[in-house]
């Protein structure tokens, strides 16, 4: 048996639990090199926790999930963020947990636009990426260092997340 999951419209308010939405924001922006240049300045911070850690860049290419899709597992870097920003234009589902004494609670969904990514902040539980229609890549920050920075847990009862409508 699994419970179904809702999704919800990615928004600064409803993500801030668990990190920041990386998006053009007026509020943000500034010109610069000369005026031809829109810089939307700090949309979010990175985190790197720990002796020798650091933040790196990295490329992901992911595949598409085929739904309904089950979320059986979360994960969590206890000492760094994970940044993702697509790079190839498409929406993508995000799905994340709050923690309840040590273990994700009940996924919330959030549907990305093309035009949005999101930055986890260190220690939130997440479920790995969900790419929708094609493979897309994505431009990932998040740290690297001595440390074991991965921990996952699997749910007893899984749930279910129907196709989105896009």
């Amino acid at each position: 048996m699994t419970d179904l999951l809702d999704i919800q419209p990615l928004t600064k308010t409803a993500f801030a639990p668990f990190g920041d939405v990386i998006e053009a924001d007026p509020a943000t922006m500034r010109y610069i090199n000369g005026g031809t240049t829109e810089r939307f300045h700090a949309l979010a911070t990175a985190e790197a926790a720990g002796e020798g850690a650091h933040v790196i860049i990295n490329l992901f290419r992911g595949q598409p999930r085929a739904f309904p899709y089950e979320i059986g597992m979360m994960e969590r870097h206890p000492f760094g963020s994970q940044s993702f920003s697509p790079l190839s234009g498409r929406p993508f589902l995000v799905v994340v947990s709050e923690d309840q004494d040590g273990k994700p609670g009940k996924p919330q969904v959030f549907l990305a636009h093309g035009d949005q990514g999101v930055n986890y902040r260190r220690n939130v539980w997440h479920h790995p990426l969900l790419v929708l229609g094609q493979s897309s890549d994505f431009l990932v920050v998040d740290r690297d260092g001595p440390g074991d920075n991965l921990q996952e847990h699997f749910f007893e009862t899984s749930y279910t997340i129907s196709e989105p409508a896009l």
